[in-house]
């Protein structure tokens, strides 16, 4: 039977996998990086823009194992945690989070050098700090007004660890603390990926396991997209070889719930251009979550083959690596990824991902221990 710690650090070495595998073809299309690269199946991926000048890369270099926000969010949510030892909502968001984002410097992998984090984030993420920090807004209402993006989602997995096998719970969490940072459908994302971790821990859970808990808890476009999407997957099976089928059936599916499409570059012809991107709607969903969970379907859950099928459809492909990956790093903990690409990791990005997921499973595996005797001196009450 496989540990809570074994499962806490595939949790926390597929962030960083899913992550580093996504990060080099981040924003091409999937026509696009089948016409770069064939297919992606390794972290041992050259950069797309690596030839391109350093400021118009803005300095950041990417591939081979080097890891993006995403991870580095995922690090600074553990190390809240570690600090505070207990529950989280958007106070913390506004206190501990902050720092770790603003204030308190680590090595940023693009960069190649210790900085903050903010100077690495992308718009969204930046909004915590002007919020909280400098329109000192009431924590809870700290995502009003923000781009509605998977920016939460993204980072949000350690809630799911610290409520394993209370997938409910870990919903609520996850949209306590993440009011503090988005909205709408992108706050509605976190939830439900929150669960799904936390269902993801429960000994013997199948994937329809944890599409079901997804499906149940999600709300508006969000479990719409995950439904349909799941769906199509389940259709597709005996065809999963023919990805070009696999890829249009997807996007336009999910065409319907995210009107970005390929539209994911800013430049200055769409300056004052009235458009649906990064807007509230009840009708909406972020596209990376339906499009793991899609996958991971698809594959019947095969670890490598989810992330790869996922990262390999273009668009958001760091963040739809991870997502899958954090899922699949909860059901079957971290014996599934290979030693080498671990080893990767830990050497491009200066970490320790096995050390991180420790220090934060013990922490974790109190805040569990707490909740159990609080639930058994509220049967008490009944008895």
């Amino acid at each position: 039977m496989t540990s809570f710690r074994d499962r806490v650090r595939g949790v926390v070495a597929s962030t960083a996998l899913g992550d580093a595998m996504g990060a080099p073809i981040e924003k091409l299309t999937y026509e696009g990086i089948k016409s770069q690269y064939g297919r992606v199946e390794s972290i041992m991926t050259r950069w797309h823009k690596m030839d391109l000048p350093a400021d118009v890369r803005l300095g950041r270099v990417r591939g081979d194992g080097i890891v993006t926000d995403d991870t580095l969010m995922t690090v600074a949510l553990m190390n809240v945690y570690n600090t505070e030892g207990r529950h989280l909502d958007a106070y913390d968001m506004g206190n501990e989070f902050v720092k770790e984002i603003a204030f308190r410097k680590t090595f940023v992998p693009e960069l190649n050098q210790e900085t903050y984090i903010i100077d690495r984030l992308f718009y969204p993420e930046k909004y915590i700090f002007m919020r909280h920090v400098l329109a000192n807004c009431d924590p809870r209402e700290g995502g009003m007004g923000n781009m509605v993006n998977c920016g939460a989602a993204m980072y949000i997995a350690p809630i799911g660890i610290v409520n394993a096998g209370h997938p409910k719970a870990a919903y609520d969490e996850a949209i306590l603390f993440a009011m503090g940072h988005q909205n709408s459908y992108g706050l509605e994302a976190a939830g439900v990926l929150a669960a799904c971790v936390a269902k993801a821990f429960e000994p013997g859970v199948t994937v329809d396991d944890i599409v079901e808990t997804a499906v149940g808890l999600a709300k508006d476009g969000t479990k719409a997209a995950i439904k349909e999407l799941t769906n199509k997957a389940r259709a597709l099976r005996a065809e999963r070889d023919d990805m070009d089928k696999v890829i249009a059936e997807f996007q336009a599916i999910m065409l319907k719930y995210s009107p970005m499409g390929d539209d994911v570059s800013r430049h200055i012809d769409k300056v004052g251009v009235p458009s649906n991107h990064y807007t509230p709607s009840r009708l909406w969903s972020i596209e990376e979550l339906p499009m793991a969970l899609a996958f991971i379907v698809l594959n019947d859950g095969d670890y490598y083959r989810s992330i790869l099928d996922g990262v390999n459809s273009g668009r958001d492909t760091d963040s739809i690596g991870v997502m899958a990956g954090v899922i699949l790093g909860a059901m079957y903990g971290h014996e599934v990824i290979s030693t080498s690409d671990i080893e990767q990791l830990n050497k491009v990005n200066r970490l320790d991902l096995f050390a991180i997921a420790d220090q934060f499973s013990d922490v974790a595996a109190n805040i569990i221990k707490d909740d159990l005797r609080a639930h058994e001196a509220r049967r008490s009450i009944l008895e």
